[in-house]
């Protein structure tokens, strides 16, 4: 079986390259001067000590986040300790017995209370 050849000849010149526009200064400059060489080696060292900063600054805000959740971890920690605290209270009081520390509560209470109306 034989194939006939396509009839592309006349638009072989006129390829893809010849019909776009010309593009300008494109492609590799044909060598560097020396001041461009100096100015790369001032933007790379510029460029490293910004990566240097920015990594430092990471390093601290993930510092200050860890210190932050360590706090709110203690602070959540207290909060149910003295949420038990108030649990055991109840089932004392519903026994009828008085706990112990609920005098000194009420009396805090009682003088912040007395305070507040002094003011």
């Amino acid at each position: 079986m034989e194939v006939e050849p396509m009839c592309i000849v006349e638009n072989e010149t006129e390829g893809s390259r010849g019909d776009r526009k010309e593009g300008g200064k494109r492609g590799r400059k044909p060598g560097r001067k020396a001041s461009d060489k100096v100015d790369m080696k001032a933007k790379l060292e510029r460029s490293r000590q910004s990566a240097r900063e920015c990594r430092a600054r990471k390093k601290l805000r993930y510092q200050y986040l860890e210190e932050l959740v360590a706090d709110r971890e203690k602070a959540v920690l207290a909060l149910r300790k003295e949420l038990e605290m108030y649990r055991q209270w109840g089932h004392e009081l519903d026994r009828g017995r008085i706990p112990e520390g609920l005098h000194t509560v009420l009396e805090e209470l009682g003088s912040l209370k007395r305070e507040k109306s002094n003011s």
